[in-house]
């Protein structure tokens, strides 16, 4: 952190946290009101009246593909040029894409330009994304008392799930009040109007806070250092690069699971009214944001890795009959829900502190953003399709199989963090807050 600077904790975690809020908003609520908008940007064929909402979705999927890039480069903006001035670009981004498709012509009156357009406009949420979540974990680690760091980092899936909560909450009172064909004439706008507007808030709540990076940031018994390199971090630390993405396979994984894809899931594998899982997913996300804090308060009264060795174990093992409980109607659906949100928190809550610790501030949000984008790509883009496909073909046990085989992955490397035995000075309101004891190159 910067010499002479005094944090102000409240205002920093709102900082933090805020952008993720605002981003799961946005960035959801496209994959929430497609069905409403698709057709007015890829015309129906003769073949299948499926394919604008399969272009719709694809274009959905540009966002996960982006990441990666997006993660190197605004990470590595974050590490040069701190991570408050890198998070406001973020949330901007994912402002002019969000407005961009609130305002977007359709195809009927400006022609093939319109899905162009909302390429593009997807493209800029996906760069927002892949850089915001690195970044801000970074952000929100660094500003943290030495005792609240993982209280603080737990608000980064808190947020997102209030998040999809009020893009959830705000979409179905729409579909409440307006008719079908209303929803298709303006209505899937609404939201994405009302996303733009929320990160002006996002914005003016993040120009209030204060930096955290120091300035020619110093490793132990070294002089200033010059800016990291593009690739830097990943030639330095490549033991540190895989231990990310080792515990995104299982943490991102499952979050995704849990809190995007498990009403949909739920209403494949019972046949149930889809009102009911997407209830039991309300129920589950709701819990979660109660438990989350606490389990982030637990992650500094007793240590990150313990946390991470008990979400490693217990999803592990507990995947299949967990899933099992879904033959049990609606009472099943909300204990599976409500059980699998609770323990997805023991990972997600102490995960920013856990990352964070795994490389030295100067090269920490670029090393964090690229490792990690790459698998949530791989991993949390890619649930929704698996557990169709092996629902699909009369294989949905394995699906089960499957999760439990991502959270074997965050064992295995908890395991090899834990062996490794980093740590880094953390000393609330000291310049050489965040300098790292990781073995320097």
């Amino acid at each position: 952190m910067p010499e002479n600077v005094k944090l102000h904790p409240g205002r920093q975690l709102s900082a933090g946290s805020v952008g993720h809020f605002v981003e799961l908003f946005d960035f959801l609520t496209y994959s929430f009101l497609a069905i409403y908008f698709a057709d007015q940007f890829f015309p129906s064929s003769d073949e299948s009246s499926l394919v604008p909402l399969l272009s719709a979705f694809g274009v959905f999927a540009i966002g996960f593909l982006i990441r990666p890039i997006a993660g190197l480069l605004i990470g590595l903006f974050a590490d040069r040029y701190g991570r408050r001035t890198a998070m406001t670009w973020s949330i901007w981004l994912m402002g002019l894409g969000t407005a961009l498709i609130a305002i977007a012509p359709t195809y009927a009156q400006i022609g093939v330009a319109a899905p162009m357009l909302l390429i593009f406009a997807r493209i800029l949420q996906g760069v927002s994304m892949g850089g915001e979540f690195t970044t801000a974990a970074a952000f929100l680690v660094e500003s943290a008392p030495a005792n609240r760091r993982g209280f603080f980092g737990s608000f980064l899936f808190v947020s997102s799930s209030l998040g999809k909560l009020v893009a959830l909450g705000l979409i179905a009172g729409l579909t409440a009040i307006l008719t079908e064909d209303q929803m298709r004439e303006f209505g899937w706008r609404v939201p994405f109007a009302i996303g733009a507007l929320l990160t002006l808030v996002a914005w003016w709540i993040r120009r209030k806070s204060a930096e955290t990076l120091e300035v020619g940031s110093r490793t132990p018994g070294e002089g200033v250092q010059p800016p990291p390199g593009v690739f830097e971090a990943v030639r330095k630390y490549p033991k540190q690069s895989i231990q990310v993405a080792g515990l995104a396979v299982g943490i991102g994984g499952l979050q995704y699971f849990w809190g995007t894809y498990f009403p949909a899931y739920a209403t494949i594998v019972t046949g149930l009214n889809p009102t009911l899982p997407m209830i039991a997913g309300f129920i589950g996300i709701t819990v979660y944001l109660v438990v989350g804090p606490f389990i982030g308060i637990l992650g500094d009264r007793f240590g990150t890795i313990k946390l991470l060795y008990f979400f490693g174990i217990a999803t592990t093992i507990s995947m299949v009959p967990l899933l099992g409980l879904l033959d049990h109607g609606f009472i099943g659906l909300v204990a599976t829900a409500t059980i699998g949100m609770i323990l997805l928190a023991f990972g997600t809550s102490v995960l920013a502190v856990a990352l964070v610790d795994l490389f030295p501030q100067r090269v920490r949000a670029s090393g964090l953003g690229f490792p990690w984008s790459i698998a949530i790509a791989l991993v949390g883009g890619t649930v929704s399709v698996i557990g169709t496909a092996f629902e699909s073909s009369g294989h949905g046990v394995m699906f089960a199989y499957y999760l439990a085989a991502l959270s074997a992955v965050t064992l295995v490397t908890t395991i090899s963090i834990h062996r490794s035995n980093y740590k880094i000075v953390e000393v609330a309101g000291s310049p050489d807050r965040s300098r790292s004891s990781l073995p320097q190159s």
